[in-house]
């Protein structure tokens, strides 16, 4: 890691984090989260992080669009392929995002010293996700989806789908 970012990382007190926010993007950001002062992170007008949450957009950008609220306890991280949230989607409680993976293809090698991957991970606009859900890389969700609380999602989701499970399933259409 470079040493401006851990400098950045460590040293910068959160409320200066919270009013930078405030001032660049009018969105409300708590003392309480940890969010990196990136130029990777774009963040929408009305958007709400409460406490205790992460967001780290150091290795690849991420969009968080208008009047999206996040819960207490999130975790979004964004590696190369970044991260893309829609406008007025909802993140309930200690939901994990998760935008890389690790190659696992070799047996010689230990899996957390091969590869990075990043594909990337797309939610849309209106999309309710519920409480401990995981998102991780490579999942596409539609505008309008509902999550159920604790689903597991890694793939493609098509639009006014109510998915839960693991892996996550459509369960209903919404009309």
């Amino acid at each position: 890691m470079k040493v401006f970012k851990l400098l950045k990382r460590f040293l910068v007190p959160s409320f200066v984090v919270t009013g930078t926010y405030l001032l660049k993007y009018k969105c409300k950001v708590s003392p309480k989260s940890e969010v990196d002062l990136s130029s990777l992170l774009k963040i929408g007008k009305g958007t709400q992080i409460s406490s205790f949450c992460k967001i780290k957009a150091s290795s690849g950008a991420m969009v968080i669009g208008e009047n999206v609220s996040i819960a207490n306890g999130c975790f979004i991280s964004a590696d190369e392929g970044g991260v893309e949230i829609g406008d007025y989607s909802m993140i309930g409680p200690n939901v994990s995002i998760v935008g890389n993976n690790y190659k696992y293809d070799r047996l010689d090698i230990p899996v957390c010293l091969q590869e990075k991957t990043s594909k990337g991970i797309t939610i849309g606009r209106d999309v309710w996700i519920g409480a401990g859900t995981a998102i991780l890389d490579g999942a596409k969700i539609g505008n309008s989806v509902i999550i159920a609380p604790n689903s597991v999602i890694s793939s493609k989701i098509p639009d006014n789908a109510v998915v839960q499970g693991n892996p996550a399933k459509v369960v209903f259409k919404r009309r």
